[in-house]
């Protein structure tokens, strides 16, 4: 399996947060999911979809601002699936050096081919 990498790094903008001003929760989970794919793309040259996001619990708030980093590493193997582990965390605008964990998730992502149809790794 890989090792655990950086995948993607974005800075938090205004137009990313709800009405109590912090980050919206489904910006971050997109942002999950860019990531992921990134890895699983660079872990076997194919195609992927995603099928599942596991136990996503939000564990602190993002702030505008906030730069954060998408954290990857390939967690199994399967057939025609790959499962990806992202640790986010958030580097806070207002205290920088200081580093939170915000969420960690497992994705799944299936192999597919030119016709849609689940595709082996190897």
């Amino acid at each position: 399996m890989a090792e655990r990498k950086l995948a993607l790094k974005v800075t938090m903008l205004p137009k990313d947060t709800n009405a109590r001003g912090t980050i919206f929760g489904g910006i971050i989970l997109s942002h999950i999911d860019l990531a992921g794919a990134v890895t699983a793309r660079e872990y076997a040259a194919k195609d992927f979809v995603t099928r599942a996001m596991h136990e996503v619990g939000f564990i602190a708030p993002v702030y505008v601002g906030d730069v954060v980093s998408f954290y990857t590493e390939v967690v199994k193997e399967g057939r025609t699936s790959v499962t990806v582990r992202v640790d986010v965390e958030a580097e806070r605008y207002s205290e920088p050096n200081k580093r939170v964990t915000v969420t960690k998730a497992e994705v799944v992502y299936v192999a597919i081919d030119d016709s849609g149809k689940t595709t082996p790794l190897r």
